[in-house]
């Protein structure tokens, strides 16, 4: 039994404050589930908003919580102009957390399967082509103070397809420039090794060398990126930085992050990479995740169409 399902043994049904049985679903997320933290935050914000509303309707317990009222709040989010995707994930928050009170007793029956989300449509993402890409590594200033770190930045980011989070959390330790392979700990905390390439090698080798010694200090840990002040570098300052050369090249406003991650899988298998391969370099746990990047090639399947088509 868990330490959260001890916590509800001898309670009546709906007795806990709703404000705790919610810490109490985070803290099993978190725990014993194992997701991300940036998936238990993301689920935390959902839930408050929930409660917020609950509130508003003067539902205290969770024995009032029932399908009309879930019903109304989504038709709400709607009516706010929220996106398909934010009330598809609001919809997730409040089932698991329903199917966890469930679970542990704090509620009778679980109904959450009645429950309809928007359906969405699948959305290819946003892709640059090669020379686009080539215009941002180049982007940083070479007589700026911090190019060695912004270039290895960029560079890793592009020849392994890590999140902003994952490539927070790389520590030095982690790399092994000799081999050219690195260490990344991915969303649930599961563990892949990526081969870096030698460019990208070649970059973090001139800044582990030549500018993080000078950044170093108290706070620095076995951190590789490393801020003004010393300190760890965070997903958002990563993001910053990426947004900021996307802007000096001239890159699109919608570029982010996650748009080299895109182009990392994308170009790779233009390249002639299997999708399996791709998949385990980018940490998916399903393929059908990362299938969508075979629809996005758009040269390619003109190429395709060229070459085949009896018609050409």
């Amino acid at each position: 039994m868990s330490t959260v399902q001890i916590q509800s043994v001898g309670r009546k049904l709906g007795e806990l404050p709703l404000g705790q049985v919610v810490r109490d679903f985070l803290n099993y997320l978190t725990v014993e589930a194992g997701l991300a933290q940036n998936t238990v935050l993301g689920y935390g914000r959902d839930l408050k908003a929930f409660l917020e509303y609950c509130q508003s309707k003067k539902i205290k317990s969770l024995q009032e919580i029932q399908p009309p009222l879930v019903q109304g709040y989504m038709v709400i989010l709607s009516k706010q102009s929220r996106s398909e995707s934010t009330v598809k994930r609001a919809l997730t928050a409040i089932k698991m957390f329903l199917r966890f009170a469930s679970l542990t007793g704090l509620i009778k029956s679980d109904f959450t399967s009645v429950f309809e989300g928007p359906k969405l449509w699948q959305r290819l993402p946003v892709v640059c082509n090669k020379q686009q890409v080539v215009n941002l590594l180049n982007a940083p200033n070479a007589k700026e103070p911090f190019y060695l770190r912004d270039k290895a930045i960029l560079e890793l980011l592009y020849a392994t397809g890590m999140r902003a989070s994952e490539l927070a959390t790389v520590k030095v330790s982690n790399i092994n420039l000799d081999v050219g392979y690195l260490r990344c700990i991915g969303k649930g905390s599961k563990e892949r090794i990526i081969p870096g390439g030698k460019v990208a090698a070649a970059a973090t080798k001139n800044y582990l060398s030549e500018l993080r010694p000078k950044l170093a200090g108290t706070y620095s840990g076995d951190f590789l990126l490393l801020s003004r002040t010393g300190r760890p570098m965070s997903r958002i300052e990563i993001w910053r930085f990426v947004r900021k050369y996307a802007h000096l090249a001239g890159m699109p406003k919608n570029l982010t992050v996650h748009t080299l991650r895109h182009c990392f899988a994308t170009h790779l298998l233009a390249g002639g990479a299997d999708l399996r391969s791709v998949q385990e370099m980018l940490g998916h746990a399903d393929i059908a995740t990362t299938q969508i990047y075979t629809h996005v090639d758009q040269e390619r399947l003109r190429e395709i169409h060229r070459k085949y088509h009896p018609r050409q």
